[in-house]
Order: C-alpha cells, then sequence, then structure tokens
C-alpha cells in the first residue's frame, strides 16, 4: 500500500470503523492521507488492529469510543475531535446493526434500537459537525444506508426502514448545506462480504445479481473514497450511489 494525496491533511470521522466496510473505508481514506478517526463501540482491540494497520503503511489513525445511538455520546466524540484536530473535513456515517424478525413478529425493543443506531444515529453525527463544517464552508457528509431500504426486504421492516429513512435526511441535509460548500451524498451497498451476511443464502442472492458475485467491502470503500475527495466530487450532492452488482436497477 502507497499513500496518494488527495485526502493529504485533512480528518475524516468514520463510525463504526473497527470492522467490516467501515474498516475497509477507514483505510482507503487513510490511504488517501487523511487522518482517519477509528470509531467503535466495544471492541478497542479490533480498533487498535486498525490504526495499527493503516499506520504500517504510513498513514494516520486513531480509535475513539462512541455510542453513535447515543446524543450525548456523538457530541462528546466530536468535541474531543475538534479538541485535537480544530477541524473535521469527512464524515462517514457508517455504523449500523440488524436485529432481524417477521414484522408480526418483531420485538418493539429490536425495532427501536435499529431505528435509533442506523437513522438517528446518522442525524445526530450529522447535526454534530455541522456547525464547524458550515464555519469551514466546507465538508463532505457520506452516509452508509442500503438497497434494503429503496427496495424493502421480508423480515428487515426495521433495517428498511432506517436505511430509507437516510436516503430521505441525506436529501434534506444536502439541500440545508449546499449554499455552504457542504456536500451529502449516500453510498447503498448490496449484498457485501461481511460478518452481517455470511450466514445468508448466497446461491439464491447471486441469481439476483447481474454481476454474479457478493461485492466486497473494497467496492463500498472506493464509492466513499470518489465522494470525499476533491475536487472529483464536488459537483455530486443529495445522491445515491447504488453498490450493488446491478441488483437494484432504477
Amino acid at each position: 500500500m502507497t499513500l496518494s494525496k488527495l485526502l493529504e491533511g485533512q480528518t475524516a470521522i468514520v463510525t463504526g470503523s473497527s470492522r467490516g466496510i467501515g474498516k475497509a473505508i477507514a483505510i482507503s481514506l487513510a490511504m488517501e492521507g487523511a487522518e482517519v478517526v477509528i470509531n467503535y463501540s466495544s471492541s478497542l482491540e479490533n480498533a487498535n488492529k486498525v490504526v495499527s494497520e493503516i499506520n504500517s503503511f504510513g498513514g494516520k489513525a486513531y480509535p475513539l469510543q462512541a455510542d453513535i445511538s447515543n446524543e450525548n455520546s456523538v457530541n462528546e466524540l466530536i468535541k474531543t475531535v475538534l479538541d485535537k484536530n480544530n477541524k473535521i473535513d469527512v464524515l462517514v456515517n457508517n455504523a449500523g446493526i440488524t436485529k432481524d424478525g417477521l414484522l408480526m413478529r418483531m420485538k418493539t425493543d429490536d425495532w427501536q434500537k435499529v431505528l435509533d443506531l442506523n437513522l438517528s444515529g446518522v442525524f445526530y453525527c450529522t447535526r454534530a459537525v455541522s456547525r464547524q463544517m458550515l464555519k469551514q464552508k466546507k465538508g463532505r457528509i457520506i452516509n452508509i444506508t442500503s438497497v434494503v431500504g429503496l427496495m424493502g426486504n421480508p423480515g428487515q421492516a426495521n433495517y428498511s426502514a432506517a436505511k430509507a429513512g437516510v436516503v430521505g435526511l441525506t436529501q434534506s441535509a444536502a439541500k440545508e448545506f449546499a449554499s455552504r460548500g457542504i456536500t451529502v451524498n449516500a453510498v447503498a451497498p448490496g449484498f457485501i462480504s461481511t460478518d452481517m451476511t455470511k450466514d445468508l443464502n448466497s446461491e439464491a442472492i447471486l441469481a439476483a445479481i447481474p454481476l454474479g458475485r457478493l461485492g466486497e467491502p473494497e467496492d463500498v470503500a472506493g464509492a466513499v473514497r470518489f465522494l470525499a475527495a476533491e475536487p472529483s466530487a464536488a459537483y455530486i450532492t443529495g445522491q445515491t450511489i447504488q453498490v450493488d452488482g446491478g441488483m437494484v436497477m432504477s
């Protein structure tokens, strides 16, 4: 791995970046020269492994714990980053969970926990960085949604609703912040090879994907890197880019 310069000197926060898609995004941004905040919920060990991997190719990163579903925890996270770095250039709202079940049997607690992290967490983080980005007159906010938020999925009413909400939140924020040089976009992964998808029926899934394979975390990271970089994505805002092998075409 070699460092590039697209994000040289910038500060990026990637929520939920101690593993999976978030980890790939963090490494990708660090490779472009950004100092990356590795946010984690519970495993400092995993977060430190990501930091070590980034340090190994000369990149910069440090871990910060925060429960993204908690407003006060998010505010403290952003305050800590600003105290250390004095700015935030890129925010990637990636943290998420699933608690699947058929709607008629879904526990209220399982509905609420998914909404709290996957949707409210995006709102908390976006609101918390907005004041600084508005002051800077510059910023990139990238929200990780899902194709499930565009098409629905049996057994994932909570996850689908949250991810659909992220698309609407992305568009509203994009319109509010555009005049101050801040872009807000979303990336909608399809089925990506992670711990979340390892137990799914891959044969049935592959039949629905024109490219005939599951995606890799690096496929999603590439789209995020493009949206974060200057000047490649400077004229793109309010959009949802699908990284799904052609599964959902609209």
